[in-house]
């Protein structure tokens, strides 16, 4: 329930309402404020206070905050008839300075006068806030309620010409507020329209255009008809921030942790038409500007943050082909399915969000099955630092090697492309860099393997480079989450490859796995390397390495005498209840028998 914070001279005092009784405190400005969700009065007994300062500073505060701001001067019955000034002098300059208030009003708690307006001028800002709908220092439409009307717009063009017709406004009118409209006032809307901005660039042969459409939310705001505007945007299901709220987008997926989240072919057609409505350069690829209006009707757009920015192949300018927008829904829909869902909402797709997805089957049951129906693969590499990983990454989406050496600075490095699978399919396939100060973190974590479809190891011929296998193997044997493993040698040009080849291959001999891939990333020597992952990963029973050391047979002893010695305990157990019932004379029921209970 809303608390309302009164301010008297020189003293704060918070009314909060709770069950059964009344709750006062007090404090500064600052500390009260923060504690305040919804609005706020402030009361100012003589107009003098303002003067003084004192009202400004605590204005101040309370913008500060962001909270909605009614003045109320309060004592009506005591003004003096004489006094020659007024609250709307006082509080004029000072609207003027902060922009944020939304009136001001006098008002005579004793007397009763005009104190049910106060209450309704509070409930009023609450309801329908002016704040996120308008940039009082820009004096214009706040950026993120433009881009919330762009997508109202776009989901109420029906045949996507750019206008909405008469049949489209009226559609929308329901909607809205469950009442047509008559055709004198669709005939009005667009007079006011052409009056304003004249034929061609609000109103067409077409209908109202988008700039007709956002003139007439400007006319609303201006004319200080909120409740308009709100109940068009809760109608489509954002909240007082301006964003689909929580209970417009479906909960979370369940799934186990060796399942992931990708995108069905229904929300894969519809991102192909996405596409190809919006490119409309001859080489059918995106721009950074067309990828803009994509996500114009989101509050953000979502791959200007990490780790989006710069995880598939770009062209020189910056834009995507097709199977690069794919493969950024791919990975946003793996890496966090549920931001996934929100943008899909706001690029307009037209069905149930929850067809959009689907949740791939178990990784174990693939590995039983020797099969597996993904789309979608994920690949852990690993390495020591040096070795090559994100050279590796970026060979993956077509960035040249630099024989500078930079250290992974991002938690999460991503590299994402298509590639073609078996039997001419295509699949999307995710690497994810692993920088070797990182995997004792991941890997106290029981079940950081689940959803690694394939590890490979970059490898260097050093020992850390062989624990580093042994490690994931041992993870992999101990938590059940078992993966396809490929080591790869990265630096061919160099003369100490002979030695790496050697090494690796022994060791890799040892693990019962493949021997390593031995690739060039500074020539381009690639030997279609990324087809080999996804083979391996297409065949999740094949290449598990197994952990033959020394300590890795110890550690199988001993899961070996603790899984006997429960068994024991069990047996034992079991033997001395028996004994115990069978002193007391007590027989268990068995087949064929009337009783359950006998006399010795």
């Amino acid at each position: 329930m809303p608390c309302t914070v009164v301010f008297q001279p020189f003293v704060v005092l918070c009314v909060k309402l709770v069950p059964d009784k009344l709750e006062l405190g007090c404090g500064s400005t600052q500390l009260l404020l923060h504690g305040t969700d919804f609005f706020a009065w402030l009361v100012v007994e003589r107009l003098g206070w303002w003067g003084g300062g004192y009202g400004a500073s605590a204005l101040a505060s309370l913008l500060e905050v962001k909270i909605p701001v009614i003045v109320v001067g309060c004592k009506l019955d005591l003004r003096d008839e004489n006094q020659q000034v007024s609250l709307e002098q006082v509080m004029s300059p000072l609207m003027q300075q902060f922009r944020e208030i939304e009136t001001c009003i006098r008002c005579s708690a004793l007397k009763q006068i005009q104190t049910c307006e106060v209450f309704y001028y509070a409930q009023k800002v609450v309801l329908h806030p002016r704040g996120p709908l308008f940039d009082e220092k820009a004096e214009t439409l706040s950026p993120i309620f433009v881009r919330a009307l762009k997508r109202i717009f776009f989901l109420c063009d029906h045949d996507k010409d750019g206008a909405l017709n008469d049949a489209e406004l009226n559609d929308f009118q329901v909607k809205c507020f469950d009442a047509p409209l008559q055709p004198s006032e669709i005939v009005g809307l667009k007079r006011v329209v052409l009056e304003k901005l004249g034929l061609g660039e609000g109103v067409d042969e077409r209908g109202i255009t988008w700039t007709g459409f956002l003139f007439l939310h400007q006319l609303h705001i201006g004319k200080g008809r909120l409740e308009t505007t709100w109940t068009i945007l809760r109608k489509f299901g954002y909240n007082n921030d301006i964003k689909l709220a929580k209970d417009v987008i479906p909960s979370t997926f369940k799934r186990a942790p060796d399942q992931t989240v990708e995108l069905t072919n229904e929300a894969t057609e519809y991102l192909r038409k996405i596409f190809g409505l919006n490119s409309t350069n001859l080489d059918g690829e995106l721009g950074p500007h067309e990828i803009g209006i994509i996500f114009s009707y989101a509050p953000e757009s979502p791959w200007e943050r990490e780790p989006y920015v710069d995880a598939t192949q770009k062209n020189k300018f910056g834009g995507l082909s097709l199977d690069g927008f794919l493969s950024m829904w791919a990975l946003m829909t793996l890496v966090d399915p549920a931001w996934s869902m929100e943008n899909m909402l706001y690029v307009g797709y037209p069905g149930n969000p929850l067809s959009a997805f689907r949740v791939t089957r178990k990784r174990r049951l693939d590995r039983k099955k020797q099969q597996t129906d993904r789309n979608v693969f994920q690949c852990f590499v690993f390495g020591p630092r040096k070795a090559g990983k994100s050279a590796f990454l970026n060979s993956f989406i077509g960035r040249d090697f630099s024989d500078k050496y930079t250290s992974t600075d991002v938690e999460d490095h991503y590299a994402v492309n298509v590639v073609d699978g078996s039997r001419g399919t295509k699949k999307t396939l995710i690497l994810r860099e692993i920088p070797e100060d990182t995997v004792a973190k991941l890997l106290s974590d029981k079940e950081s393997l689940a959803a690694c479809d394939v590890a490979v190891l970059v490898h260097d011929g050093s020992d850390r480079a062989t624990e580093l296998l042994v490690k994931v193997a041992s993870h992999g044997e101990d938590t059940g989450f078992e993966v396809p493993c490929l080591t790869v040698a990265t630096k061919q040009d160099l003369d100490s490859i002979p030695m790496v080849a050697h090494n690796s291959t022994r060791v890799c001999q040892d693990m019962g796995i493949l021997p390593p891939i031995t690739i060039n990333t500074k020539s381009g020597d690639l030997k279609d390397i990324f087809n080999r992952i996804v083979s391996a990963a297409e065949q999740p029973h094949l290449n598990i390495p197994k952990d033959k050391t020394e300590a890795g047979r110890s550690r199988k002893r001993y899961r070996l005498i603790n899984h006997s010695l429960m068994v024991f305990s069990v047996g034992a157990a079991v033997a001395i209840v028996g004994l115990v019932l069978w002193r007391q004379g007590i027989m268990l029921p068995v087949k064929g028998s009337k009783f359950g209970r006998q006399s010795a």
